[in-house]
């Protein structure tokens, strides 16, 4: 079993040290086995205080670290020296020193400052909360460091921006390991939106409609039962009962996409599941997804995860499966 390791630092915040546990704790095989062993040590394995208003005691130190596949890093707002100087405490840098060589490691929201200061993010893309990449940048000038996007991917490090990208960053590894479906499962059982791909902004004007205002949700229900039809934007601006210009304006407000974005968004994320799941042939299911051919399917899916159809179709279904 993957044994992911948690390392909570003082002053880590509950919520990003809740997301691991509630995201790989729910990821489960069909036949009901977990897929990930979750542990959360600190550096010493005393007790370590939260942002809030109590603290939390563990079972494990550092050494916990040393056989762990994966380490995830909460952010927490007391990094001191780490966010000042980019240095790290001794205690926290014999810590980090504990992880083996090509352990994969995963920072949420600030706590990519640690990584950086441990120099394991040099010559790197990484993110971080989009309040603190200026900062960042500054103090690890050696970061390629994006400000904009949800979460990182670089292979064996992944890095995400704050609070809620965290979740996306850990559904995202959960679908890396296991697919699609496994993934959808456990962000239906939290409750959460099942995909928000990492270069999506994290920061988008998107004021609450006002109670009595018309949205677009009924719409986007109905084309998501018809992503094999074209589903042109009058299509769309019809079955919401708006002018064109009105419906596009209001979904960019609600979803912060257009609507020929999103409807990419969901077909690729169609054409996944069917490569995973079915035995389709790749024109087959990029007739099922709304892409009409097999040429513009495997356009769509290197732009949006890089590899072609059968690439991803056997990473999920291995010939010898």
């Amino acid at each position: 079993m993957h044994r992911i390791v948690m390392l909570a630092m003082d002053g880590v915040i509950p919520f990003e040290l809740g997301i691991p546990p509630r995201i790989f704790g729910g990821a489960k095989d069909s036949d009901g086995k977990r897929l990930y062993e979750v542990l959360t040590c600190t550096v010493d394995g005393a007790p370590v205080r939260t942002d809030a208003d109590f603290a939390i005691a563990v079972d494990h130190g550092a050494e916990a670290l040393e056989g762990a596949d994966t380490v995830v890093i909460p952010a927490t707002h007391a990094l001191g020296t780490v966010s000042s100087e980019g240095r790290l405490p001794e205690p926290l840098a014999g810590a980090i020193a504990r992880i083996r060589p090509g352990t994969r490691l995963v920072s949420i929201c600030t706590a990519a400052y640690v990584l950086a200061a441990a120099g394991l993010l040099d010559g790197r893309p990484a993110t971080t909360h989009w309040s603190s990449t200026d900062h960042f940048q500054k103090l690890f000038p050696q970061v390629k460091v994006n400000p904009d996007v949800l979460f990182v991917d670089d292979g064996d490090v992944l890095t995400s921006a704050g609070v809620a990208a965290g979740i996306d960053l850990c559904l995202h590894i959960v679908r890396r390991d296991h697919g699609t479906e496994v993934a959808n499962h456990v962000a239906r059982r939290c409750v959460v939106p099942p995909w928000r791909d990492g270069g999506q902004a994290q920061f988008i004007e998107r004021p609450l409609p006002a109670p009595t205002a018309v949205t677009t949700a009924a719409t986007r229900a109905w084309a998501l039962g018809r992503l094999h039809e074209p589903l042109s934007l009058s299509e769309l601006a019809a079955h919401a009962r708006m002018s064109r210009r009105t419906f596009t304006r209001r979904f960019r407000d609600e979803m912060g996409l257009s609507p020929g974005q999103w409807l990419i968004l969901q077909r690729v994320e169609l054409a996944r599941r069917l490569l995973e799941t079915s035995d389709l042939p790749v024109d087959g299911v990029a007739l099922r997804a709304g892409f009409g051919t097999a040429a513009s399917l495997r356009q769509h899916l290197q732009v949006a995860i890089g590899v072609s159809p059968m690439a991803y179709r056997r990473t999920f279904r291995p010939v010898d499966a």
